[in-house]
């Protein structure tokens, strides 16, 4: 199989491309490096021992996409390009949109023309919002508490009405969790450039004393200890469940939708602990107010993509904060 991955050079999606190498297929990477780095793909053909092409482009250029379809044979498109701040998307909601759902549309019509009709779709559990039960099952209610949220589940229903239209379409909704971690080799992370924000990198940062401190937003839900739950996933079971949904559409077309979580909230607090005894570094931190777009409390039910997929997560918290710790005390500047 010869597979075209948006956004391949970012944190989940370079994951991917080592998963998929490793199965045997041939990968050619389309990214605008926009929040990412060429440098993440020439680790990924240092894990794998194999070739990777690589087309710098952006996803919302129509021309750019026609060529790339025109020149190369592909068999199916991996999409896990666009932005994932939530604080960002609250901020700038017209980026988010922008980027999410503008550059989903043009690729969908290159794709079609081209007549490459099976996708996967990095999709997210923020489209769940808070949900009114956990763990959260496929069938809950899409309420997104923000535009990073609301702009991946308009991008699902896009494509339900795209397979409604023609069914010969092969479409996977993977709605990752909250991607953490590193690959075991310390080779390829979260660089510290595109992910200021994401939990584990400023907890990275304040162990290596590039920031004073961790903040820790809100310690009033209604939560065990106050701070928000989150299902922390491993990045490479991420990029394994997704490998496993191009496997499953290969044998029927239609709309899979899955949650690739864990189907166990860990707090912030509790994520603290563990990367303080991971690393052996001191983690300080101060409680702040609330932020706009948050939630107190998501987890998956995982049981749709264990028996769909043949997938389940297989890394647990403490390989979670021990991998992202070795990644990130090996590369403090990340790529850089």
């Amino acid at each position: 199989m010869r597979a075209l991955v948006t956004g391949g050079a970012g944190y989940i999606g370079s994951h991917i491309c080592v998963e998929l190498l490793h199965a045997g297929m041939q990968v050619v990477v389309v990214d605008s490096l926009a929040t990412s780095t060429e440098d993440s793909l020439h680790h990924i053909r240092g894990i794998t021992g194999k070739s990777l092409g690589f087309i710098q482009a952006d996803v919302r250029d129509r021309y750019a996409l026609e060529e790339i379809f025109s020149q190369g044979s592909f068999d199916a498109v991996v999409h896990c390009a666009g932005l994932k701040s939530v604080d960002a998307s609250v901020s700038s909601p017209l980026d988010d949109y922008q980027n999410t759902v503008t550059g989903t549309l043009t690729l969908c019509q290159a794709m079609a023309a081209a007549e490459v009709k099976t996708l996967v779709f990095t999709a997210s559990a923020a489209a769940y919002g808070e949900p009114a039960s956990v763990p959260v099952r496929e069938d809950a209610r899409l309420q997104a508490a923000n535009p990073c949220g609301r702009a991946k589940g308009f991008v699902e229903d896009v494509l339900r009405d795209l397979h409604a239209s023609d069914p010969s379409w092969r479409i996977g909704l993977m709605r990752c969790f909250n991607a953490t971690g590193a690959h075991p080799s310390g080779c390829i992370g979260e660089d510290a450039r595109e992910s200021a924000t994401s939990l584990l990198s400023v907890m990275g940062q304040v162990a290596l004393g590039k920031l004073p401190s961790l903040s820790v937003f809100g310690n009033d839900y209604p939560t065990p200890d106050g701070t928000g739950v989150r299902d922390y996933i491993h990045v490479v079971d991420l990029a394994r469940g997704h490998l496993a949904a191009l496997r499953r559409l290969q044998d029927s077309p239609g709309v899979l939708t899955c949650n690739l979580g864990t189907g166990r909230g860990y707090s912030v607090l509790e994520m603290v602990a563990a990367f303080e005894a991971a690393s052996g570094k001191p983690v300080p931190y101060e409680i702040a107010a609330r932020r706009p777009g948050d939630i107190a409390t998501c987890y998956a039910d995982p049981t749709l993509a264990r028996e769909e997929l043949g997938w389940q997560a297989e890394h647990g918290i403490q390989e979670m904060v021990a991998d992202a710790w070795r990644w990130q005390s090996a590369n403090p500047n990340g790529y850089d």
